[in-house]
């Protein structure tokens, strides 16, 4: 038996895997906190072993509703270091499996361990029938942008000020899911574009370029934040055509707020 890893969190727990495996990582059957723990944790690291994550549909839609986390992911699939496809049978257990060790995922209190065995014959036949269940099982789809593929194309399309804002309000949240706890995406966009003074047509075409949202979406959005009293819009004239709307903020708090407040007052606003 290989000594057990005993850490505070899973996201030290996988880290520790992770340091000692020196080719492809199977992660198999996480809850949503080991999922959201993974893709951050690979994300710290600088040059991590690719890892083959093997869940629950229900979980990986559930984590993945959370832009932060859904973005993030969509880095590392970009860049090789995670995939993601679904167990056709869901086990009880959770384990981390590497060439070397199997490692069974287990959280007691505020403690989590990884009970694990480098038995060569158990740890040979695990991966081997891992890697069986890995090829034949179905391709999580997952549709968020790369999160540096946003901030590139913001800064581009949109401007530096507004990127630098839609940083600084994603790094002062802990999800970004929209369901109360955090704010979309699309809220986001639409709330630092009219700290910008951006067009509405500008910011939704970026949008839906980018893989965010449709402009439909986006112009859904807009009209609940503009009936809550949140942005404000006017009119601007163009050559041809109907005129264009100009995003503001629509209530002084969120003008004074800093960037990185924007999203605390907007919270605070949309729970009123």
């Amino acid at each position: 038996m290989s000594a057990t890893l005993l850490q505070d969190d899973i996201g030290s727990m996988l880290s520790a895997v992770f340091e000692e495996a020196d080719e492809t990582v199977y992660v198999v059957n996480p809850d949503r906190d080991a999922v959201s723990a993974l893709v951050s944790t690979l994300d710290e690291q600088s040059d991590p072993s690719p890892v083959r994550l093997l869940a629950d549909e229900r979980v990986l839609k559930d984590v993945m509703d959370d832009f932060l986390v859904a973005s993030t992911a969509a880095d590392l699939i970009e860049a090789d270091t995670l995939a993601m496809r679904l167990l056709e049978d869901v086990p009880a257990h959770s384990v981390a499996v590497t060439t070397d060790n199997v490692y069974a995922l287990v959280a007691i209190g505020d403690a989590v361990g990884g009970l694990g065995t480098d038995d060569d014959d158990f740890v040979g036949t695990a991966y081997d029938y891992y890697e069986t269940s890995w090829e034949d099982a179905e391709t999580f789809s997952l549709r968020t942008p790369a999160i540096s593929r946003v901030r590139t194309t913001l800064e581009a399309d949109i401007g530096e000020a507004a990127a630098n804002d839609f940083d600084a309000v994603l790094g002062s949240l802990a999800t970004a899911r929209g369901d109360g706890d955090g704010l979309d995406e699309v809220t986001i966009s639409l709330l630092v574009a009219a700290r910008n003074g951006e067009l509405l047509y500008d910011i939704s075409k970026w949008g839906e370029d980018v893989g965010l949202a449709s402009k439909a979406t986006f112009s859904r959005t807009k009209t609940k934040l503009e009936d809550m009293g949140l942005i404000d819009t006017e009119k601007v004239p163009i050559d041809v055509g109907r005129p264009r709307l100009r995003l503001m903020l629509g209530d002084e708090r969120l003008e004074d707020a800093d960037a990185d407040e924007l999203a605390t007052v907007a919270q605070s606003l949309l729970a009123a």
